[in-house]
């Protein structure tokens, strides 16, 4: 754990600018309960009527990959970082840390979302994520890869399965 704690001071450290970290909290304000990823999966169900059953079918993935991690959470009560050195910057909904909610529903929508529409670029989206839960101090290093690791596996599993090119 010391390692993690290490790690984790040495991100909110390197993260000094005052952008960063705004940009971190804002993306834990966006990522909270999976619920801009929701919005962005029923928007592309409204808009593109061909693929509104993929649409949804991904949709319930990053829904589905973030009530996993939730459940997760509540088996393995890990608490959150609490050293003094590290400077939490915004509130959480519980005191449990491990996995990563924002990182598993991320994780799903990436690789389900960029799966339906051919793209690699919302995948950018994943270490974005996972890099601001550790600088705005709620989470340990493991906890986002354990969280990123559900979303993956959920993406691929459950999301539909089209070629993905690289624009």
């Amino acid at each position: 754990m010391d390692h993690e704690v290490a790690a984790l001071i040495g991100a909110q450290s390197f993260s000094v600018s005052p952008w960063t970290r705004q940009g971190a909290v804002i993306l834990s304000h966006a990522g909270e309960h999976a619920l801009g990823w929701t919005a962005l999966g029923l928007l592309g169900a409204a808009l593109d009527h061909e693929q509104r059953r993929p649409w949804l079918r991904a949709t319930a993935t990053v829904v589905g990959a973030h009530a996993v991690s939730v459940v997760a959470k509540r088996v393995a009560r890990r608490h959150r970082p609490s050293d003094p050195r590290i400077q939490v910057l915004v509130a959480t909904p519980s005191d449990w840390s491990f996995p990563s909610s924002h990182a598993a529903s991320t994780t799903a929508a990436a690789v389900a979302y960029s799966r339906l529409l051919r793209r690699r670029w919302p995948l950018f989206s994943i270490p974005v994520m996972m890099t601001s839960r550790v600088i705005v101090g709620v989470h340990y290093p493991s906890d986002v890869l354990a969280g990123a690791l559900i979303g993956a596996v959920m993406g691929r599993w459950v999301a539909p399965s089209r070629a993905v090119s690289g624009s």
